[in-house]
């Protein structure tokens, strides 16, 4: 597991990019627990993440509407498949409006700058 924290912050929050190889759903999810054991993950407001697995993309926005996605098209432009990306944000207490897809976005990019 790579983790890059206070990549990005912006009014308030604060987000960081998680990331490791998984060939499958039990290994997303196994990932996610791993991740959500660090109470600091595990009480952020939002861990959005997306992976290109052989049998197809999986995803969840985790209420960042929107955010799996972005995650998805990121890791279909890098050509990146069987790893698992979550882009994490502790809510700062004013809202970012699109503002928040374009941090989700540049999470990824870098978390696969450094890759």
């Amino acid at each position: 597991m790579r983790q890059l924290e206070n990549i990005i912050s912006d009014r308030g929050s604060k987000y960081a990019v998680s990331g490791g190889h998984v060939t499958s759903r039990a290994e997303v999810d196994a990932f996610l627990k791993l991740l959500k054991k660090k109470k600091k993950y595990a009480k952020a407001t939002h861990n959005s993440w997306g992976v290109l697995l052989p049998d197809g993309p999986l995803k969840s926005d985790d209420g960042e509407g929107g955010a799996g996605n972005i995650i998805i098209r990121m890791l279909e432009g890098a050509g990146l498949q069987n790893h698992l990306i979550v882009v994490t944000r502790w809510y700062g207490g004013k809202h970012l409006g699109g503002d928040r897809f374009r941090h989700v976005s540049e999470a990824c990019r870098i978390y696969l700058a450094e890759k």
